[in-house]
C-alpha cells in the first residue's frame, strides 16, 4: 500500500495559524480548501512549451508586453470546467459569493462552449489587451468582481504550472512594469528581500518580478508624501499604501520571517492589516 503524501508546508502552516489565531480559522480553511484543490489540478497540467529565448525576451520586456499568449497554456476545457464549478462551490459554502452568483456559474460552466470566449477574454484583457478577438463573452448577470474571482481562482493552477516552468529558463530582471511580465496581471502581495529589494507576485500566474519599492505598483506614484506604510507588531509584514489611488500592497519581510514567502498563509495572516488599511481609507 502507497503511504500517504506528506502535505505542503503552506497546508501545515496554515492548520497552525488557526490554533495561534482561532479569528482567522474561517479564512485558513478556505484558503487549503482552495490549495487543496489547485494543487490536485496542477500536477495534471503538462508541461507548457513557451519561448524564452534571450532576445525575443528582451525585445518583448523593451515592448512592455507580457510573454504568455492564451494558445500556450496546457489548459484541457472539462478540467478547466470542473475546477471553475468546484471553485465556485468553496467559495459558496465559505460565504464567499452568493447563491443566485453560484447558480449562474454553474449554468455557465455547462453551456456548451459559453464558458470559452469568457475565459480567453478575462486572460487577454491583462496580457494582450489589443489583441482583437472576434466572438465577444456574452453578458453575464454576475457582478464582474465575482466573475474574475472565481475565474483566477480557477485558472491559477494552468497559469502558476506556466510561471513554474518559465521563472527557470526566463530572465526577468530587465522587467521594469508593475505588472506581471509574463501574464500581465497586477501584483497581489510582495516579498521584501534581505538586499532590500521589493518582489512582487503576480495575483493570476504567482510570476515573481522585482519592482522599485518606492513606487506604487497601481497607479506609478513615486511621492514619498503620499506613500504612506506601516508594519505588523512583530515586524514579519509590511503594507505599502497609496494616498494618489488609495490602493496598497502587502508584502512579507522575509529576512525576519526566515522561510520563503507562502501566498496564501501570509495572504491569510496579514488579514488585520487589510482590516488596518480599510480603517484608514485605502481599498485593495
Amino acid at each position: 500500500m502507497r503511504p500517504p503524501r506528506a502535505e505542503s508546508r503552506e497546508l501545515t502552516e496554515l492548520k497552525r495559524l488557526k490554533l495561534r489565531q482561532p479569528e482567522l480559522s474561517e479564512a485558513a480553511d478556505l484558503h487549503i480548501a482552495l490549495l487543496q484543490l489547485q494543487h490536485r489540478v496542477q500536477v495534471r497540467v503538462p508541461t507548457p512549451w513557451i519561448e524564452v529565448a534571450p532576445d525575443w525576451l528582451k525585445t518583448q520586456h523593451t515592448a512592455g508586453k507580457p510573454l504568455l499568449r492564451f494558445e500556450d497554456i496546457p489548459l484541457d476545457w472539462s478540467d478547466f470546467r470542473l475546477v471553475f464549478r468546484q471553485t465556485a462551490d468553496l467559495l459558496l459554502r465559505f460565504g464567499a459569493i452568493e447563491p443566485d452568483h453560484h447558480e449562474v456559474l454553474l449554468l455557465l460552466s455547462r453551456a456548451g462552449n459559453t464558458l470559452d470566449p469568457v475565459v480567453v477574454r478575462w486572460f487577454e484583457t491583462a496580457a494582450a489587451p489589443g489583441r482583437r478577438r472576434d466572438e465577444l463573452p456574452p453578458a453575464l448577470p454576475v457582478p464582474t468582481e465575482v466573475l474574475d474571482q472565481v475565474l483566477g481562482l480557477a485558472m491559477r493552477p494552468f497559469l502558476a504550472r506556466c510561471a513554474e516552468v518559465v521563472q527557470q529558463r526566463a530572465d526577468f530582471s530587465t522587467w521594469t512594469h508593475a505588472y506581471c511580465p509574463l501574464c500581465g496581471g497586477e501584483p497581489e502581495f510582495g516579498v521584501l528581500t534581505s538586499t532590500g529589494d521589493r518582489i512582487l507576485i503576480c495575483g493570476r500566474c504567482t510570476a515573481r518580478w522585482r519592482f522599485d519599492a518606492p513606487t506604487c505598483p497601481y497607479c506609478g506614484n513615486a511621492d514619498p508624501a503620499l506613500l504612506p506604510s506601516f508594519s505588523s507588531s512583530d515586524g514579519l509584514y509590511r503594507l505599502y499604501a497609496c494616498d494618489a489611488c488609495r490602493r496598497y500592497i502587502k508584502a512579507y519581510n522575509a529576512p525576519v520571517g526566515g522561510r520563503p514567502v507562502m501566498l496564501a498563509l501570509d495572504s491569510v495572516a496579514t488579514l488585520p492589516l487589510d482590516a488596518a488599511a480599510v480603517q484608514r481609507g485605502y481599498g485593495g
